[in-house]
């Protein structure tokens, strides 16, 4: 299964990581995609374009019309939703035109923790 992972990382992560990936000679098995906060990975992944990525998904080239019929959307907010998702790089584009989403599973990764308590100064 061509898988793609979308993960919340920093890009000094992202580089640490391919670097060591490098050094040791082992192959990454899933294409990552990686977002520098889970604000801009919602920011791109909105709730249309994940429906637009669903049904994308292993559904292999379409014109942004076909995609526009297929989600029952207007073509012209379609298509916005494709620029972004072509300049996220979830989305390619294809030699004839089309667009494509080249994956037959999507996950989706990052962890949500605790906030810091910030520290109350006690008066004295």
């Amino acid at each position: 299964m061509n898988t793609v992972v979308l993960e919340v990382k920093s890009l000094t992560d992202t580089l640490a990581d391919a670097a060591r990936l490098m050094n040791t000679g082992r192959a990454e098995h899933e294409a990552r995609i990686g977002f520098a906060t889970p604000e801009l990975l919602w920011q791109v992944l909105t709730s249309k374009r994940w429906q637009l990525l669903k049904t994308m998904c292993g559904a292999g080239p379409m014109s942004i019309c076909e995609a526009a019929r297929r989600v029952g959307r207007d073509v012209k907010a379609v298509h916005s939703d494709i620029t972004t998702l072509l300049n996220a790089g979830l989305v390619e584009r294809t030699a004839d035109g089309r667009v494509e989403f080249p994956f037959d599973a999507v996950k989706v990764e990052f962890i949500l923790s605790a906030a810091p308590q910030a520290s109350v100064g006690k008066m004295t």
